[in-house]
């Protein structure tokens, strides 16, 4: 009798171990899937002052339109992506396709010296100052998420769950590492 109920108890504690576990898996993916949700809105409000930025720019004939190719493409494609991955991706693909259209304002007095212009460019380094920071936030829910899909025991319970890592976001290619040269 004592045995039984000693081993009832080991098992609804075993149970409760497993339902704290799961339970703290989801809180933490939903942190995951808040802060890239928070990353989202600050790109479509970026993305909503890229056609601003290339219909002030296009007003530049001479101006090298390859640097606006890469935006609108690189927009275009964030804004089909379905999953997290692709997101990534094309938002660095925009990231040094912006850096690159300030770089090669450099050339252009009139360009830079556009009121509407400069005051594109200063609500979007708020708005990448923003991103920044809630790259900071996503990459720290998904760190904390994903080292609990890979440490012992809650690996057991990610595992038969179905609890997937989710990817950090970084620079990926050594051009868009490089500083670039911004100066009005």
């Amino acid at each position: 009798m004592i045995i039984g109920i000693i081993i009832l108890v080991l098992i609804v504690l075993l149970v409760m171990i497993v339902i704290g576990m799961y339970n703290k898996l989801v809180k933490e993916r939903n942190f995951v899937e808040e802060a890239f949700s928070t990353i989202d809105a600050y790109l479509k409000k970026r993305y909503d002052l890229i056609p601003n930025l290339v219909a002030t720019v296009k007003g530049y004939k001479d101006y090298e339109g390859s640097a606006l190719k890469g935006i609108i493409e690189a927009r275009n494609k964030y804004m089909s992506a379905g999953s997290i991955d692709e997101k990534v991706e094309s938002e660095n693909m925009i990231t040094g396709a912006l850096g690159r259209l300030f770089a090669v304002t450099e050339a252009y007095p009139d360009l830079k010296a556009n009121t509407n212009f400069m005051n594109l460019q200063n609500q979007l380094q708020e708005i990448e100052t923003d991103i920044l920071q809630a790259r900071k936030y996503y990459n720290g829910s998904v760190r904390e998420y994903n080292t609990m899909c890979e440490t012992f025991p809650s690996v057991l319970i990610a595992n038969n769950f179905g609890f997937k890592k989710y990817p950090f976001f970084k620079v990926e290619n050594e051009e868009e590492k490089q500083n670039v040269k911004v100066e009005f």
